[in-house]
């Protein structure tokens, strides 16, 4: 076996050289440096080499550079801004609304929006609010239009991270997890719902795991800057990605200079602008990430009174989302310890760090979120590359693990074509991403097929704006009872004489309502909104004032949450489109796509778009 600086200067070695290959066209390589060695070094150090993450010298390694993986990305994520529906009222009401007010003056407002809790940022909305607001000053677009540039926007952000951690991870990792990690991105459902979410756990997912990449290239200045920046302008507790890098910096590498003169810098470069604007926006001295984690830790009520889930809602949730790749991304820590114990070859670590510390970030995070009782699916969004990740490491240690086994039972040459792990063991890597591909791509269609219908059905507005009936004098009112959280926002809404509208229904909690109309609106206090969640009656409007009713029919009706589509006399039909009945369907089918069978066994209603027939004046 050859000394440990050895075998630290070969692994370095062909790892730098497998990066360069990912700025070229794929092609054949033979790294004669590696064959020299193995060759003075003997039968022992070819034992070694053959279980690392390199291809062994004279076979084909299909590399996909990071160039053509750039474009993979954005592809995928361009699909996802056009296709993927808002799954989160929380976008909708906390970031939609008042980047609508921000662009067009009006909009909704929730209560951490008012000056007395002031627990969101208007600094984080005007990073997506200001280049909407240019693209509506000079092209006068319509609202939607509005809604996908910042979409799109959002999505090719994404894939720049992504094309980022991409070239990390096959220069710390190796290239082959590097390619199952491409490949597990591409084809997630979680990816494809979280990549273009105006959420600030989604920029935080950005900016937190550029911060990784950023480390695991040892740009420990960078990565501190994009670690301030997912945190103070994204949300502060993705300050737990980046403990990890600190006790890398101040406790491993004892960079102290480094981290507090980098900390400092970035607290000043982002804190003093964003603690201007907010408070320019609230009207008085406002540090918001401050404000949220309060709320969120320090207050007797805090976010539990949203509802609560056991432990068990994110392995559900995790699955729906990566399906197998969350399994084997629970499993990394114990295939990682087997594969010590089996595996003869014992450099584990990966170029730069130990595989311990590489991959704290993801356990870390899901042991504090999971033993949270409020659970959301958005607050995994920041470890969501992470998964992909660990999922990647754990079907490479499998094929280690494998080809061990074999080496055991069967006789294979050393130092012949062939003889290195990946080249008989390549078959579990192929069904895993094949199987993998297969649920993701299932996932993401039963999410368009189910769900899709508020987007397309708020859409259909725009026909009536260019009818006869339409009068742009008049302000019309678009109302939503029970169905109030799966309302997409007044960007799908035609005009600025358009407004929602919420009718009493059995919910019991808070409702938005209208910033007021006043140059100082973002200032103004209410007396309406509240922390505890308490429903107040300002919120509802009149129903015999309403224009229009969005209103999903499943055949419940009560005497607050009619049938309204069967109120003949008071409305008509404009649009109807198919919605998913949950409680009627197979949890299975109606997760996953599963074509000649999923008919079989899901139930769908009607969402219905309803127009007046009396079509009464505001």
């Amino acid at each position: 076996m050859s000394p440990p600086a050895a075998r630290q200067r070969q692994r370095y070695i062909a790892n730098k050289h497998e990066n360069n290959s990912l700025l070229k066209k794929p092609k054949k390589f033979i790294n004669a440096t590696l064959r020299r060695e193995n060759e003075k070094s003997g039968a022992a150090k070819t034992n070694n080499r053959k279980y690392q993450n390199e291809r062994s010298p004279e076979s084909v390694n299909v590399n996909v550079g990071v160039h053509t993986a750039f474009k993979t990305f954005v592809s995928a994520r361009l699909c996802s801004a056009i296709c993927a529906d808002i799954s989160d009222c929380d976008e909708t009401y906390n970031y939609w609304e008042p980047l609508h007010y921000i662009i067009y003056g009006h909009g909704l407002q929730t209560w951490e929006y008012s000056p007395q809790y002031a627990l969101r940022s208007y600094t984080y909305i005007l990073l997506q609010g200001v280049p909407g607001w240019i693209y509506e000053r000079i092209f006068h677009p319509t609202p939607i239009l509005i809604f996908y540039m910042v979409r799109c926007m959002l999505g090719f952000g994404c894939a720049l991270m992504e094309r980022f951690m991409y070239k990390s991870i096959c220069q710390e990792f190796g290239v082959h997890i590097g390619r199952l990690w491409l490949i597990f991105q591409l084809f997630s459902a979680g990816m494809f719902i979280s990549s273009t979410a105006l959420l600030p756990s989604s920029f935080a997912m950005y900016f937190g795991c550029a911060a990784l990449a950023a480390w695991w290239q040892q740009m420990y200045a960078l990565s501190i800057f994009f670690m301030a920046i997912a945190t103070l302008l994204g949300w502060p507790f993705a300050v737990l990605i980046g403990l990890p890098i600190a006790i890398d910096m101040l406790w491993r590498k004892q960079m102290f200079r480094t981290f507090f003169m980098w900390s400092a810098i970035s607290a000043v470069t982002i804190c003093v602008p964003m603690i201007v604007i907010d408070s320019s926006y609230f009207g008085k001295l406002t540090f918001a990430p401050l404000n949220i984690l309060w709320y969120n830790v320090f207050t007797d009520h805090g976010p539990n009174l949203y509802g609560t889930e056991p432990w068990s809602y994110y392995i559900v949730n995790g699955f729906l989302n990566f399906n197998i790749i969350w399994l084997l991304s629970l499993l990394t820590p114990m295939m990682l310890v087997i594969d010590f114990i089996v595996v003869p070859a014992k450099t584990k670590s990966t170029l730069n760090f130990p595989r311990y510390i590489t991959l704290a970030p993801y356990y870390l995070w899901l042991l504090v979120f999971i033993s949270q009782p409020h659970k959301e699916e958005r607050f995994l969004f920041p470890i969501y590359p992470l998964i992909s990740l660990c999922g990647a490491i754990t079907v490479d240690v499998y094929q280690r693990i494998f080809y061990r086994l074999k080496t055991l039972m069967v006789q294979i040459k050393a130092g012949t074509v062939g003889s290195h792990y990946l080249d008989h063991t390549m078959f579990i890597a192929i069904l895993v991403m094949v199987i993998g591909t297969l649920l993701g791509l299932s996932r993401v269609f039963s999410l368009y097929r189910n769900y899709h219908a508020p987007m397309d059905l708020v859409m259909e507005l725009n026909h009536f704006k260019n009818s006869n009936e339409y009068r742009s004098s008049r302000l019309y009112n678009v109302c939503v009872g029970k169905d109030w959280y799966r309302y997409p926002g007044s960007f799908f809404l035609p005009a600025r004489n358009f407004r929602i509208r919420f009718l009493k229904s059995e919910f019991r909690g808070l409702l938005p309502a209208y910033y007021a109309d006043d140059e100082n609106a973002t200032r103004i206090t209410h007396p309406y909104f509240n922390d505890m969640n308490q429903e107040n009656d300002y919120m509802y409007f009149p129903y015999e004032n309403c224009h229009f009713l969005i209103d999903f029919d499943a055949d419940k009706c009560t005497s607050l949450e009619p049938c309204y589509s069967k109120q003949s006399k008071d409305w008509s039909v404009m649009k109807s489109l198919p919605f998913l009945i949950q409680d009627k369907s197979n949890s299975f089918f109606r997760a996953f796509y599963i074509p000649f069978l999923t008919d079989s066994y899901t139930v769908y209603g009607n969402f219905n778009l309803l127009k007046s027939k009396k079509m009464k004046p505001s």
